[in-house]
């Protein structure tokens, strides 16, 4: 009887067992069939296009089987550092990240470099760190060309004797990117503003006297306000706004029609985003058009670099000249950007399937 009983615990002991290790097996299993982790940090949710950038990134990486920790920094540099300190910690296998501040995450890079963790700079360049393994964008300086020509285009300035008077709006000082859309808009405007065909009546040119601090729609309402009220109160007519986003340019245009403006005598206004009520002010006709990024394009192409640095294949890229980030050239993929307008918003933003005609009316 006392052999059968042990017989018995030592069948239940090694069944245990068994079912132990099974279970053990089957948590990693589990963990493993979501796929490596990649961890997605983003500025903020304030902005239409974050939102859209943060959606797109998490849908195509769960479909191509990652699992992914999204999280979004309410445009505060310490809550961005934290989250990615905590996404380190978790150990996510891959970083994306568009910064807020692009010279403010060296010390929690440098975790990750120590970890081995690669990372993906996302539209924004993130400066002064060597552990920036890719850089994944639009064109940012093909973006400020595309504006700049839009309005010699406009304007007919080739042809035209002018003069015609333009303020400009760029964006956030500590967005490095912001230098690439106003420098690419100033290299085809200047010649016009040097030849007296392009007059900026404010005298307002250089970067940091027409920078908007966290492109914020309200700092560029307050300024343009501020503008009208000095050098156009007059009478004096204005004939052109540069703005380097959307958010800026909403702001504007809040300030353009406080101030009297309609649709009949509106500026010439440039954007960036195409965001839902700048295509909305771009039908009414107090914006003229806006920079199209399809984010959705970015997203995917980000997806492909990763999934390449996991398999340890050669990554995407078609740029390693332009992006130095203060340590070296990043290497980069850089995706085209196009501009939509009341003639052709129809074919890239609505039969695209990027919105409904219901979401812009």
């Amino acid at each position: 009887m006392k052999k059968k009983l042990i017989s018995i615990l030592l069948s239940v002991m090694v069944i245990s067992s068994l079912l132990v290790g099974c279970g053990k097996k089957d948590t990693e299993t589990s963990t493993n069939d979501g796929g490596k982790k990649i961890g997605v940090a983003m500025p903020t949710k304030d902005l239409q296009r974050w939102n859209q950038d943060g959606a797109n990134m998490k849908k195509e990486l769960e479909a191509a089987g990652y699992q992914v920790d999204l999280q979004y920094a309410n445009n505060d540099i310490a809550t961005q550092v934290s989250q990615i300190e905590n996404m380190i910690t978790s150990k996510v296998d891959a970083l994306v990240i568009a910064s807020i501040d692009g010279g403010s995450l060296g010390t929690v890079l440098a975790e990750a470099k120590s970890a081995n963790i690669p990372v993906i700079a996302y539209d924004r360049l993130i400066m002064d760190t060597d552990a920036v393994s890719y850089y994944a964008t639009f064109d940012n300086y093909m973006v400020g060309t595309i504006q700049g020509q839009y309005i010699v285009d406009q304007l007919d300035l080739d042809n035209q004797a002018g003069p015609f008077n333009i303020e400009l709006f760029t964006g956030s000082p500590d967005d490095n990117n912001a230098r690439y859309f106003f420098g690419g808009a100033m290299d085809v405007l200047n010649p016009y503003i040097e030849s007296g065909k392009l007059v900026v009546v404010s005298g307002q040119k250089e970067f940091e006297e027409v920078a908007t601090l966290n492109w914020s729609t309200e700092e560029a309402q307050k300024r343009m306000e501020n503008l009208i009220t000095a050098n156009y109160a007059n009478g004096t007519k204005l004939d052109v706004v540069l703005s380097s986003n959307d958010s800026c340019a909403i702001g504007i245009t809040n300030a353009l029609v406080g101030a009297g403006y309609t649709k009949e005598n509106f500026p010439i206004l440039t954007g960036q985003d195409c965001d839902i009520t700048s295509v909305k002010n771009i039908l009414a006709g107090t914006q003229s058009m806006s920079i199209f990024k399809d984010t959705r394009t970015l997203a995917t192409k980000v997806v492909e670099m990763l999934t390449a640095i996991m398999e340890g294949k050669e990554v995407p890229i078609n740029d390693t000249k332009t992006y130095d980030n203060g340590t070296g050239i990043i290497p980069t993929y850089l995706c085209e950007p196009v501009f939509a307008d009341a003639d052709n918003y129809k074919e890239l933003l609505i039969d695209s399937g990027y919105y409904t005609e219901d979401q812009v009316k």
